[in-house]
């Protein structure tokens, strides 16, 4: 898999209903993840979605998940810009290039589901997440 480049929505508690929305003006294969099936079974937003995606038989991806207690959820600035993939040194270089001058909200670096994940703004207040998946055996 290249590297994709695509958006990302926050939601507030509804991004399950939103991307379902989504799923049937658009089509395609939406696959949803909840908090409580990444290490948190027991607290209140285990139903709410951690990360979602919808790929489309257009070629269309649309990220989005439920803003997590504590982070602000601002309707209008709610979105960031992802980029994903495998090619490690690829995104990397990337990350390094979009976070000189900004500012780093989460480092690049491992998180609970497998994958080397970091968030940023850059210089001119875009939001950026980058995410390096780990290789498909």
């Amino acid at each position: 898999m290249g590297s994709r480049l695509n958006p990302y929505i926050s939601f507030d508690g509804d991004a399950r209903q939103a991307l379902e929305f989504y799923e049937e003006v658009f089509g395609g294969t939406l696959t949803l993840n909840t908090y409580g099936a990444f290490g948190q079974p027991d607290s209140p937003e285990a139903d709410k979605i951690m990360h979602g995606m919808l790929e489309t038989p257009s070629g269309f991806t649309l990220m989005g998940a439920d803003s997590p207690p504590g982070m602000e959820h601002t309707p209008g600035t709610n979105f960031s810009v992802s980029l994903s993939g495998e090619d490690d040194a690829e995104l990397r270089g990337y990350w390094e290039k979009l976070s000189a001058g900004g500012s780093v909200s989460v480092p690049l670096d491992k998180q609970m589901w497998g994958d080397v994940f970091g968030m940023c703004t850059d210089r001119f207040g875009i939001p950026w997440m980058v995410n390096i998946s780990v290789p498909q055996s």
